[in-house]
């Protein structure tokens, strides 16, 4: 007889549930607990395992669809029993997702350092057809064509030309003539033409005066391949006899526009099929920050208040640590040192490690004597925080061991809901990011939270003189309904104290 698993509760009072993969397929042999399926809830993924042994039946529902929990996602035979397995069904269409652009052959193909579409394709031909066309023997010749009537090349395919259209080597020059006087031109005959450069642009540094008059020294070849470039000779570093500028000096300083060009930000893909306007559906991890995030914001009035801090003792007491053979290879940083204060000031302060419990009798504040730290961590899922259970009881090594599992979880995005569950005061690291600070939203269920900025060094005063110290800046939000002004001053005070001097963790 099929059996029929339906999707089960994953954590605490969650709806639905997100079909990430099926590890099985139609027909595939499972043994009881085995994973059959990896799904997202709003709070982590999870796999979710077989409880029974057999045959894998038929796939219910395909990757990707969010279902309620209950639905039946999978049916699995009995030993023995056979079924015709039905396919999955395709899942459905998504605005955003992006095709692969079919393949367009080599030729479409961009260079190793060049931007790719019609502008860039239209650059490469004129290249081509530079590198084709025969070059002038000297200055004068009469046979090159005039500056002004030249094409310019965006600069955008230095590199292309680079590896198109290489710079020719200087051919050498006529000998002389035996006669010490030229010939005067004919009134029939046509007047040889002088190639004469144009005068480099003037630009912000520099007297422009002394670049109009100064001109570059190039051979031909190179002054050609420049304005074939768009590249101002002025712009390149000369590294030739008497200050020339040479041909590797020309198409270094063309790669490295090209560098810069290839690694500048893309504001948008005029390839991808989204066009201007990219639809993002709101699910998952992002769908329940959003909901938390309204809700905190708009029933707990927050608070803020910001101490600047001198962690100049933290920052030597971090190095201390990580000399020692106690900590040997844990990872200790100023965030263990914040961690360890707002445990101490909690404990000092225990109405700040509380919450807000409505009900019908009256509302109530339960004041939590543990402490299940929250840490604010960013993940390719979006914004989560997990807590460490009690942290109080934990010795500074403990909890540098419990602060680097936590972030190694999260960012493999293998946190489970029982480590979202049950927080009571939380810290987010935004000084990380190389932010001084900012104000942070309190984690519902909570009433406090401390964002802890950069540290850099920065002048301080000390005993009357100015002198350079690691100064950083924390802030702290708190719900006004139960954290008053002076208990919130008191509380960030207390951790300032430690980050300025963390030997009072010892009293």
């Amino acid at each position: 007889m099929a059996q029929t698993f339906n999707l089960p509760d994953a954590g605490e009072g969650l709806t639905e549930a997100e079909i990430v993969s099926w590890k099985v397929s139609p027909g595939d042999t499972v043994a009881i607990n085995d994973v059959l399926v990896e799904i997202e809830t709003a709070k982590s993924l999870v796999e979710l395992p077989s409880p029974w042994a057999g045959t894998v039946g038929e796939l219910l529902v395909a990757e990707g669809v969010t279902v309620e929990v209950g639905t039946p996602i999978i049916t699995v035979l009995e030993a023995g029993e056979s079924g015709a397995p039905a396919p999955a069904a395709a899942p459905p269409a998504v605005e955003h997702e992006d095709p692969t652009p079919p393949d367009v052959g080599p030729q479409a193909a961009p260079g190793p350092l060049v931007g790719s579409g019609p502008r860039a394709d239209a650059v490469k031909r004129r290249a081509r057809h530079t590198a084709a066309r025969p070059q002038p023997t000297s200055v004068g010749s009469g046979q090159g064509r005039p500056a002004a009537q030249e094409p310019r090349a965006t600069a955008s395919a230095s590199a292309s030309a680079s590896t198109d259209a290489t710079v020719p080597a200087p051919e050498p020059s006529p000998r002389p003539q035996t006669s010490p006087t030229p010939p005067s031109p004919s009134p029939t005959s046509p007047q040889p033409s002088r190639t004469v450069p144009a005068p480099a642009p003037s630009r912000p540094a520099g007297n422009p005066i002394e670049r109009l008059v100064q001109r570059v020294l190039a051979k031909p070849p190179v002054r050609k391949a420049a304005k074939d470039l768009g590249i101002d000779l002025a712009d390149v570093t000369a590294s030739g006899a008497g200050g020339e500028v040479t041909r590797d000096d020309l198409l270094s300083y063309a790669e490295q526009v090209a560098r810069n060009q290839a690694n500048a930000p893309q504001f948008w893909d005029a390839k991808a099929d989204h066009g201007r306007i990219e639809k993002v559906t709101v699910r998952g991890v992002r769908k329940a920050t959003a909901q938390a995030m309204v809700q905190s914001a708009f029933s707990a009035p927050h608070v803020s208040i910001f101490v600047d801090v001198d962690a100049s003792r933290t920052m030597e007491f971090v190095k201390r640590l990580k000399a020692s053979r106690d900590f040997e290879g844990i990872k200790v940083s100023p965030l263990l040192i914040l961690a360890k204060a707002v445990i101490w000031a909690a404990a000092r302060n225990p109405q700040v490690n509380a919450s807000w419990v409505p009900g019908e009798n009256g509302d109530e504040i339960h004041i939590k004597h543990y402490m299940n730290l929250g840490i604010a961590a960013a993940t390719p899922r979006g914004l989560m925080v997990p807590n460490i259970k009690n942290a109080q009881d934990l010795t500074l090594k403990e909890l540098a061991i419990a602060l680097g599992d936590l972030a190694t979880t999260a960012r493999a995005g293998k946190t489970k809901p029982a480590q979202m569950q049950g927080g009571t005061l939380s810290i987010t690291n935004i000084g990380a990011l190389g932010i001084d600070i900012g104000t942070p939203i309190i984690n519902p269920g909570e009433v406090a939270i401390v964002a802890f900025g950069t540290i850099r060094q920065k002048p301080w005063v000390v005993s009357g003189e100015v002198i350079p110290r690691w100064i950083t800046t924390l802030g702290g939000s708190f719900d006004h309904r139960v954290v008053d002004g002076d208990l919130s001053a008191r509380f960030m005070a207390d951790v300032a104290a430690i980050m300025e001097e963390p030997a009072l963790l010892l009293e």
